[in-house]
């Protein structure tokens, strides 16, 4: 009884991973491990014909590009990067069934020619997998660089597979590319993967239960199957079970039973990668040839850097310094645009005196609406400006891997997922973005805990209004003008805030959400000289433009809206001083005021607008100071009470209160749960409450406050 997944009813996986296609073009899959440039040869070969969405009835994102080579089309498909075909979580569960059950014609597998032995592990796989298989060893330029040779013919005799050398980034190799892609798909070069033998128990095991998958399942090939029904893959079995009748899946699970094929007393997955990498060596050994000096040199540089005496107290150097860069470049830079701007809103109030226009539309959109954007740009740009150009450099090193690295142990402590400290350094841009990337650990408890924790790390939003308050109380007045305190505050946030991370892991893990910690593999990828376009547009374009844009969209008519409760009165008192006056109490107990309370309460919205609305509220309501350098903003807080504990207290209670709304819709959408979206915003305000309480309680005590 044979079967084709084609004739099935039911929503198959070959109707989830098909590709619409005309009848002259050809489906490509870009498959690779991660950090081997794939992105960069997809952008390389598709340009800007390219678009992104969602595989049907899954989380992880696809992307699809289109090029033409000598007149013929082809649809590139950019698989998520796995390193193996044994899926473990949903990222490579969707690469192993695209390639094995989607219809591309060819696959394009991207491997780093700095570490070619350890991405050959994903290329032995998929050539057991699919017959059209092209090699792709990028990043060329970066073994030229450590006098790695690589013989490309050598390696496509012995794998019998096309091998191309390129270097992506500067378009080296891409045509070559693209001439191996159109003669595979055309039939002018017929690959014959040279696949590989495993000892002879696994082979027996293969011949007795081959034929019966031949006889009953097409469109597989059917020893890559043989081997993983061997392997005994469960998610494999069970996508194979709803594409299967019932009759021809009883006779090979007959099969598998009666012939023993799942041997408890041996690891035939253990098995078949070892002789993987065994194979992997003999290719690494005859056609590449390395220069030890140059490998050892990012060697001797980790030793230091992800050691366990010097890794942590040199991140929290790196991280000190990068603070202290932003606060003491971004003084001067600020005063200049407030300048500009504050002068610029005389000539409009100027101008709307001349038009007798009325005080109340001058009162909403000069003294609301523009002075609240002004604040917003002349405070939160120069920071950012520097800040996010930094963070990018430090990324495109290969640094902020090994900061995860170093963090990875005391996570494991905590009783969570290694890979909790890569979702956290997302979080530093946005914790929206961090919870998304808690998409990579596979184990469904410890997603969550990465999620419920996320927030403990300011993003973007919060560093502008913790570098602000820390700079107005450490600097202005407050010592010299390159003070390194405000660095070092900020620097202690960021450390309590894993602290907090870390401790609250522990907590769930103990509690509501028990168990063990799962392994996992953390590559850490080569260092490299930055890109200073790459680094301008994704620090300047991606992160600094978008977060201000968002700032002003949100804050400018929130700047509008709170003038104007400041400015209806009921009785003696304007609608913001009652509910000031309602929540100030409460706020009193945790060293804070009523204003920055409901300035919290009123920037759910976006995080950005914080302290923009506290500063429309407190110059709405008596102190008239206009903004115009950091010293006037220190003297905005000082004349409505504000003291070292109300600064300690407003940027403990920034960095650790409830996500904004699009972090809190993120976590409803991923978790699909509003009790958990609940738990994530009410855990962090009952923390942030507790701490302000007890920093309130100590400087009560020792008489400082």
């Amino acid at each position: 009884m044979g079967l084709t997944f084609e004739s099935t009813k039911n929503s198959s996986l070959t109707d989830i991973f098909k590709i619409e296609k005309k009848e002259s073009q050809y489906i490509i899959a870009l498959a690779g491990n991660p950090n081997t440039g794939k992105s960069t040869v997809f952008n390389s070969l598709t340009g800007l014909h390219q678009h992104t969405g969602n595989w049907p009835g899954k989380t992880v994102v696809n992307a699809r590009g289109e090029f033409t080579h000598n007149s013929k089309e082809n649809i590139l498909v950019d698989i998520p990067g796995t390193y193996s075909l044994f899926a473990s979580s949903v990222e490579e569960e969707v690469a192993r069934d695209f390639i094995c059950f989607g219809n591309s014609d060819a696959v394009i597998v991207v491997t780093d020619a700095t570490c070619l032995e350890r991405n050959l592990n994903l290329v032995f796989q998929v050539m057991e997998l699919r017959q059209n298989v092209i090699l792709c060893i990028n990043l060329i330029d970066e073994a030229k660089k450590k006098n790695i040779t690589i013989d490309a013919k050598g390696i496509e005799q012995e794998l019998g597979i096309p091998v191309v050398l390129c270097a992506a980034k500067s378009g080296q190799g891409i045509k070559e590319l693209k001439d191996a892609v159109y003669k595979v798909t055309t039939g002018q070069i017929k690959p014959n993967p040279k696949v590989l033998m495993y000892d002879n128990y696994i082979e027996e095991k293969i011949k007795t239960i081959q034929p019966i998958i031949e006889k009953n399942i097409q469109n597989i090939t059917s020893r890559w199957l043989a081997l993983r029904i061997i392997d005994g893959d469960k998610k494999l079995i069970a996508s194979i079970s709803s594409n299967i009748d019932s009759n021809s899946l009883e006779e090979i699970m007959n099969i598998v039973k009666e012939s023993n094929l799942h041997d408890e007393n041996r690891n035939i997955r253990d098995d078949i990668s070892k002789e993987i990498y065994i194979k992997a060596e003999e290719v690494r050994d005859k056609y590449v040839k390395e220069d030890k000096s140059k490998m050892n040199r990012d060697r001797v540089i980790d030793n230091y850097i992800t050691s366990k005496i010097f890794g942590i107290p040199l991140m929290l150097l790196v991280l000190a310094a990068v603070f202290w860069v932003t606060i003491t470049g971004a003084n001067i830079p600020s005063e200049m645009i407030a300048n500009v701007l504050f002068a610029l809103e005389d000539k409009l109030t100027l101008w709307f005196t001349n038009m007798n226009a009325p005080s109340w539309l001058h009162g909403i959109l000069i003294l609301g609406l523009y002075r609240t954007l002004a604040w917003v740009v002349s405070v939160m740009l120069p920071p950012m400006a520097i800040f996010f150009p930094i963070f990018t450099i430090l990324e495109d090193l290969g640094y902020l891997p090994r900061v995860a690295f170093n963090l990875d142990h005391l996570f494991k402590k905590a009783c969570a997922h290694g890979k909790q400290c890569l979702t956290m350094c997302m979080g530093f841009g946005c914790n929206a973005a961090g919870i998304i990337s808690c998409r990579i650990i596979e184990s469904p408890r410890e997603r969550l805990i990465a999620i419920l924790t996320n927030n403990f790390v300011p993003c973007n939003g919060r560093f502008p209004t913790l570098i602000a308050i820390a700079t107005v109380f450490l600097v202005s007045k407050g010592g010299s003008e390159f003070s390194f305190l405000p660095a070092l505050s900020v620097t202690a946030l960021v450390i309590i805030g894993i602290s907090v991370t870390l401790l609250v892991s522990y907590g769930l893990s103990k509690t509501i959400l028990k168990g063990v910690p799962s392994t996992f593999t953390l590559e850490l990828p080569p260092y490299r000289v930055p890109k200073i376009g790459r680094v301008l547009y994704t620090s300047i374009i991606d992160r600094t433009i978008f977060v201000l844009w968002r700032a002003a969209v949100i804050a400018a008519p929130a700047g509008a809206i709170t003038w104007i409760l400041a400015n209806i009165y009921i009785g003696d008192s304007s609608i913001i001083g009652h509910v000031a006056a309602f929540l100030d109490p409460f706020a009193q107990i945790i060293g804070i005021d009523g204003y920055i309370l409901m300035a919290f309460i009123l920037g759910l919205p976006a995080n950005e607008i914080v302290l923009p609305i506290l500063m429309m509220c407190y110059l709405s309501t008596g102190s008239m100071i206009e903004f115009n350098s950091i010293d006037s903003l220190r003297e905005i807080l000082l004349n409505n009470g504000w003291t070292y504990l109300t600064a300690l207290n407003t940027m403990l209670f920034s960095l650790l209160h409830w996500p904004c709304a699009t972090t809190l819709l993120t976590i409803k959408k991923e978790t699909g749960s509003l009790k958990w979206t609940a738990i994530a915003a009410l855990l962090p305000t009952c923390i942030a409450i507790s701490v302000c309480f007890m920093t309130s309680i100590i400087f009560r005590l020792l008489g400082l406050a």
